[in-house]
């Protein structure tokens, strides 16, 4: 008897994947809940798991073919492998790559197909896992192998004169669904919107006071760390109050004003970026804000961010001073109209009362669709955000 393996739902709006890898070939042996293959959609990674124990009959949709929600994956016999969980095959074929070493004496949770396969391939073993109960992800072995490329390399023999072919030169590479959709997107938002950015900055001194006296009463209280993050946020939160039409979208010939904040905060992983978003954050407390930032940024990190969990946004914040930027222009996240672009704090000679001082200062940027944004409008929203992280006191009083 076969039992016909199908493309599961794959989340709200998407209809389609690609097939990334398959984990099995015909004739394997499978067990219940073993991972068979894997589907890339427009923002997530699905893992496809056996329905049951028996044996890879026939693979119908290959590797880099487009197939639709319940389309027809693969046939699996019943029979000729038990029930147990999948336990790595006793021995390989001696010109497969050397398998990743045996998981740690105690470590019940079997590592993400894909990450087993990577760490094979790259003769990796003690990655560390970021995953559910310590579980390797595909992105722990991608940030291991960045790790490992950054490491000086030791001296090795010169390398023998190879022809200059430039097809020796160059790897063609297929993107992925993630970096399509990003690239369509961006482009996208481009042509659309009529995009400016109006730039300011802001003197982070009361912020990282106000954060270095309460941090650790925070962090006992509310069990998260107190990050820059919540400030921000709350400041665009009381600054779209008072410029709603930063957090609203055109939709034809309409204007649609939101009175509620469901903040996107930009995440950037070794897949890609993300932009989960943070739903009704203008009803959320500071800790409420640190707390939804961690869960959402740990799932960014581990792709286990749902479809549901990135759309609806109504205005977001992009952080690229993390990787050290000091100025840039974000580009919209469509179809919103406002987006903040944080940056780098340095330390630069102001002058404050007639005297040069030494302050940390950040460079803002606000990008926003000048077709329903104005430019004093985008002014005064970007003004307001300075206003409150300069003096966060106007945040508890509304000013």
């Amino acid at each position: 008897m076969s039992t016909e393996v199908r493309v599961p739902t794959l989340g709200e709006s998407v209809t389609e994947a690609t097939v990334a890898t398959w984990f099995k070939q015909p004739g394997d042996t499978v067990a219940v809940d073993e991972m068979l293959c894997e589907l890339e959609t427009d923002k997530v990674t699905v893992e496809v798991p056996s329905p049951i124990a028996g044996t890879l009959s026939e693979i119908v949709a290959a590797e880099g073919d487009t197939v639709g929600v319940d389309a027809l994956l693969a046939q699996i016999s019943e029979g000729g492998a038990s029930a147990a969980p999948a336990v790595p095959k006793a021995e390989a074929p001696a010109e497969a790559p050397a398998p990743a070493a045996a998981a740690p004496a105690g470590k019940d949770v079997e590592d993400a197909p894909s990450a087993k396969k990577l760490m094979a391939e790259n003769n990796l073993s003690n990655v560390s896992g970021t995953g559910k109960d310590g579980r390797v992800m595909k992105e722990d072995v991608l940030n291991a192998l960045s790790s490992a490329s950054a490491a000086p390399a030791p001296a090795a023999a010169p390398r023998a004169p190879v022809a200059a072919d430039q097809a020796d030169r160059e790897e063609r590479v297929k993107m992925t669904r993630l970096r399509q959709t990003i690239a369509k997107r961006l482009k996208d938002s481009q042509n659309t919107a009529a995009m400016l950015t109006t730039y300011n900055e802001v003197d982070m001194t009361e912020v990282m006071a106000l954060r270095n006296e309460y941090k650790d009463l925070f962090l006992k209280k509310h069990g998260v760390k107190l990050g820059f993050m919540s400030f921000f946020t709350k400041a665009c939160i009381h600054a779209l109050n008072e410029v709603p039409e930063v957090n609203a979208e055109i939709d034809g010939t309409d204007i649609v004003y939101k009175n509620y904040v469901n903040m996107g905060i930009a995440a950037g992983t070794p897949t890609g970026l993300v932009v989960p978003v943070i739903n009704d954050a203008d009803q959320l407390s500071f800790a409420g804000i640190e707390k939804a930032i961690a869960e959402k940024g740990a799932k960014a990190r581990d792709g286990k961010l749902s479809m549901a969990e990135m759309q609806g946004g109504t205005f977001t914040i992009s952080n690229g001073g993390v990787y050290g930027s000091l100025m840039s222009s974000p580009i919209l996240n469509p179809p919103q109209s406002g987006i903040l672009g944080m940056h780098k704090i340095q330390d630069r000679p102001m002058a404050i009362n007639g005297q040069v001082v030494i302050r940390p200062m950040m460079y803002l940027a606000l990008s926003y669709d000048h077709r329903i944004v104005d430019g004093k409008g985008a002014v005064t929203f970007l003004v307001r955000v300075k206003e409150a992280l300069e003096d966060p006191r106007r945040l508890l009083m509304d000013l």
